[in-house]
């Protein structure tokens, strides 16, 4: 329960519905309601709120649009687990991003291997139709849950030297600037949702043609030279990317 009782005002400019949302979004990410509990019936909240159920109803709906709540029949409403995320406003690995905020990062890897490269790749790496390159495939851990697979692509040279590193507990692109000394500029990506199919299902441990988060990013040298091609795969209810924009003047 709440540990401090608030009474929305109609003498306010903001809806009561409004006022009632934010106040449960807060005990949301204060930890207030951690993820997972269930919350109290609507006629209790109307009662703490001292709002009517129907207002009480506005604001549930509200959080459960965005996400913070959902419903199970016949049980009751509950906190959703928290979404991580990442900003789009920089170039940086996953790994740098998350561990910033305090999050467990383990990289499982699947396969490391040469092979001839497959159209896509050799268009966007600009090689030869058939050229040898690196694949490296990972399912990267989030507080020890598998988060995403990761399929990267980079010059066959590059990744032989790949195979000597630590790429379960480190991201490549810290390894090319850090160690390799390759300056990174900047990445294309394409962003789209897709479905889960079995062998994603399987290596993500979620349900077969559940929403996944789909990216291609191609990052270039600082020199502008394209390096690494890579297919990334997201759950679609653990993680979000975030950015800011602005009107053009």
């Amino acid at each position: 329960m709440p540990s401090k009782a608030f009474h929305p005002t109609e003498l306010s400019p903001v809806p009561l519905h409004t006022q009632v949302r934010e106040r449960l979004r807060e005990r949301i990410l204060d930890g207030s309601y951690p993820a997972h509990a269930q919350l109290p019936a609507e006629s209790e909240l109307g009662s703490l709120f001292n709002v009517s159920r129907i207002t009480v109803r506005q604001a549930l709906g509200d959080l459960h649009k965005d996400g913070m709540i959902f419903k199970v029949p016949g049980k009751g409403t509950f906190v959703s687990k928290p979404k991580a995320f990442q900003e789009l406003t920089q170039l940086e690995g996953f790994a740098e991003a998350m561990s910033r905020m305090g999050h467990e990062i383990y990289n499982q890897v699947t396969s490391h291997q040469t092979l001839p490269a497959p159209p896509e790749v050799a268009r966007k790496l600009g090689l030869a139709r058939d050229q040898a390159v690196s694949e490296i495939k990972r399912i990267r851990h989030l507080n020890r849950e598998p988060l995403s697979l990761e399929v990267s692509y980079l010059p066959q040279a590059i990744g032989e030297r790949l195979h000597r590193e630590d790429l379960a507990g480190r991201d490549i692109f810290l390894i090319l600037e850090n160690d390799y000394g390759i300056a990174l500029g900047r990445a294309d990506l394409q962003i789209e949702a897709a479905l889960a199919d079995p062998a994603l299902a399987l290596a993500l441990r979620a349900a077969e043609g559940s929403a996944v988060l789909r990216m291609e990013r191609l990052t270039h040298t600082a020199a502008g030279a394209p390096l690494d091609f890579e297919y990334l795969y997201f759950r679609g209810d653990a993680f979000q990317y975030r950015m800011q924009i602005a009107r053009r003047n």
